[in-house]
């Protein structure tokens, strides 16, 4: 029987498309050939014998949460190892690895000037002709740091230095209002200086006038292909500040008000509020004329959006059958006011923020707008600075009902004469961990609420861990004298003689490096910052237990993470020329061993240390190359925060010295529990 054309041509066809979908699969298949030899490596990493089994358990009889410690395994793949590291980066002709040198001598404590170190203080600086920028940024620290080091000393050899004067230091009184009239604003950005912050109660007026719209271009809608790019824009920005803490890092902003008058991606009016803090933006409350709804809460009473006109939005909650139906029965609808955006260009304001309770309220022309809650992490006293900046020309500013005197800058409020936050000497005898916390001069109020919460844990109080503070100097003499006095009295911070900045904090770590390798004899290291708050006995315990004859590197690790190349927070090539960084821990909290510290010590002091301004990628850095040569242990958990907190946490990072405080009094009642207030 003969098959009809029609069912061999169907046939054939099928035929032919079978192949097709056998080709595709086979090619597939050699895609994915040639890529898994790259993921078997990098899984290989996550234990010790390149295996699939390396995922350990953590034991013990606490409330924590099983967790896997093995992450990362202690060696690399020789293929691996050379597609992170990449070999070493190009040398800039003529320049030199940015070091510290030092003189070779065992590092020395004198109680009488804050720890700082006698080989520190007798460092001779030894640069090539020609400088990095992270070497001329060190450079020129060092100088400032030495000369302001000298002023303290002179300062300090007029008078007589003692416990008392500390503590019995008498209140300056601070004004009840400030003011700011039109010739002090001038064009640019107005800043104000409010001495002592705010208090519940006190209010900021603000009169000003919007500038017309101007046309910017926006390359993001330009590449989204919306129109050309250009934008009419006219905005403006109030900012509650805080103090500075060290060069190089903007000052935190408590309170983030930008009207948008001819709004922004949204093409409408907009205001949006936000917070930064430690150059962390947090997430923006937008208000664009929506009124807030009935279920999200509101601010000591107050909508936190409230409604204004939009051409844009027709009330369809009824129709106009069902609303003249209502009027036929004797149901009129309530009459509602709405009014206009608050912000007109061209046209005069009256601004005002008011703070509350819970928060602070926004009045433009004495009607309320939007009101924003307190954030952790922030304090009132802590807002010391209004700025005012943009398309905006201010006629007059004028703050009133605030505090006469600081809490942050009364030493007696917390010192208290209390013998208990002090630290002992340095130990003769080993011990298992050294904890280094970068902290600024500015932060006495984070050192106390450390003082009185993780460090009062029995093992730093046995002496079986040490922590001390790392500070460098701040440009204001005043301050560094009162930064030499707390240290004078608490016995726990190493000064270090170079000016603070925020791209030079990888020098405080090499200093904690070298501080627990010569100033005693720890078998760990940990660097953490000082608004982090550290369940210690955990950390002892999952330290203990991934320590084993391999050198450990433990933390909340990150695998193939790439460089920023555009932005706020951009790396050149110049500053990292590879493609990706290699696994490092977050800066927040990790663990080495002291093998790892000794090795970057060594090339430390032969100048062939070479540094980067992100203190944890360096360490990272430092770590890859001790690997090479001897296998480390990378050891990750998550609990180790970078960003907040969570249950049953190890480390919690961004911690406000109220939430500190409530941390170490939940730990004390058995809850490892974050402390999420307002």
């Amino acid at each position: 029987m003969k098959r009809s054309k029609s069912v061999e041509t169907l046939v054939g066809r099928r035929w032919r498309l079978s192949h097709i979908l056998f080709a595709v699969a086979a090619l597939y298949l050699l895609i994915i050939a040639f890529k898994f030899r790259h993921i078997l490596e990098i899984v290989g990493l996550m234990s010790d014998d390149r295996s699939f089994a390396g995922i350990d358990r953590t034991a013990g009889g606490d409330d924590v949460a099983d967790v896997s410690r093995s992450f990362f395994g202690s060696a690399y793949s020789d293929s691996l190892h050379r597609h992170l590291d990449g070999g070493d980066p190009p040398p800039k002709p003529g320049s030199d690895p940015v070091v510290l040198p030092t003189l070779g001598k065992p590092l020395y404590s004198f109680d009488h000037y804050g720890r700082i170190t006698s080989a520190i203080m007798q460092r001779q600086q030894h640069w090539g002709g020609n400088l990095t920028e992270l070497e001329r940024m060190a450079h020129e620290a060092w100088a400032l740091g030495m000369k302001s080091w000298k002023e303290v000393e002179d300062f300090e050899d007029k008078g007589e230095l003692n416990q008392t004067t500390l503590i019995e230091r008498k209140l300056e009184s601070c004004p009840i209002s400030v003011s700011m009239g039109k010739d002090e604003t001038g064009s640019g950005e107005s800043l104000m200086f409010l001495p002592c912050g705010l208090e519940v109660g006190s209010s900021i007026t603000v009169i000003g006038t919007p500038h017309h719209a101007h046309q910017e271009f926006v390359p993001q809608l330009a590449k989204l292909r919306q129109g050309e790019g250009i934008v009419m824009v006219s905005q403006f920005i109030v900012e509650l500040q805080g103090l500075k803490a060290v060069d190089g890092e903007e000052p935190p902003k408590i309170l983030h008000f930008n009207p948008r008058v001819k709004g922004d991606w949204s093409h409408r009016p907009v205001i949006e509020h936000n917070t930064c803090y430690r150059m962390q933006w947090g997430k923006a409350m937008r208000c664009d004329g929506i009124a807030s709804k009935e279920d999200d809460d509101t601010v000591d009473g107050f909508n936190k959006c409230e409604k204004w006109l939009r051409t844009d939005i027709v009330d369809s909650k009824e129709s106009k059958t069902t609303s003249w139906l209502k009027r036929f029965i004797g149901r009129a609808k309530k009459p509602e006011m709405t009014w206009p955006f608050s912000f007109v260009e061209g046209r005069l304001f009256v601004l005002t923020v008011r703070a509350g309770i819970e928060g602070y309220h926004i009045f433009v022309g004495g009607r309320h707008v939007t009101s924003f809650p307190y954030r952790t992490g922030f304090t009132l006293e802590d807002a010391t600075g209004l700025a005012i900046k943009g398309n905006v020309d201010v006629h007059s500013v004028f703050a009133t009902s605030l505090p006469k005197s600081h809490p942050s800058f009364s030493r007696q409020q917390v010192l208290e004469l209390s013998e208990a936050w002090k630290s002992g000497p340095l130990p003769q005898q080993p011990v298992e961990l050294f904890i280094g916390i970068l902290s600024a001069t500015n932060h006495f109020a984070e050192r106390m609420a450390v003082r009185k919460t993780w460090m009062q844990y029995s093992a730093i109080k046995l002496s079986n861990v040490v922590a001390r503070f790392f500070v460098a100097l701040s440009p204001r003499k005043e301050v560094n004298v009162v930064l030499k006095r707390e240290a004078e009295y608490f016995g726990d911070i190493v000064i270090l003689p170079f000016m603070d900045r925020y791209e030079l904090v990888v020098l405080k770590t090499v200093a904690i490096c070298e501080f627990g390798v010569k100033n005693l004899t720890a078998a760990y290291i940990m660097k953490c910052d000082d608004d982090t708050f550290i369940r210690l006995d955990v950390v002892l315990r999952e330290m203990n237990n991934a320590a084993g004859k391999k050198p450990l590197y433990m933390g909340n690790l990150n695998l193939l993470h790439r460089p920023l190349r555009n932005g706020k927070w951009a790396v050149t090539y110049e500053e990292w020329p590879e493609d990706i960084y290699p696994p490092y821990a977050n800066g927040p909290g990790y663990v080495i061993s002291s093998d790892i510290a000794r090795f970057i010590i060594a090339k430390h002091a032969n100048q062939t240390l070479r540094m980067f301004k992100m203190e944890d990628v360096s360490m990272g850095m430092w770590v890859e190359e001790f690997n090479a040569s001897t296998p480390v242990q990378y050891s990750h958990n998550w609990k180790f925060c970078q960003y907040g907190c969570m249950d049953n946490y190890y480390t919690s990072h961004y911690q406000s010295p109220r939430q500190m405080i409530c941390l170490w009094d939940k730990l004390a009642r058995g809850r490892a529990q974050c402390c999420n207030f307002k």
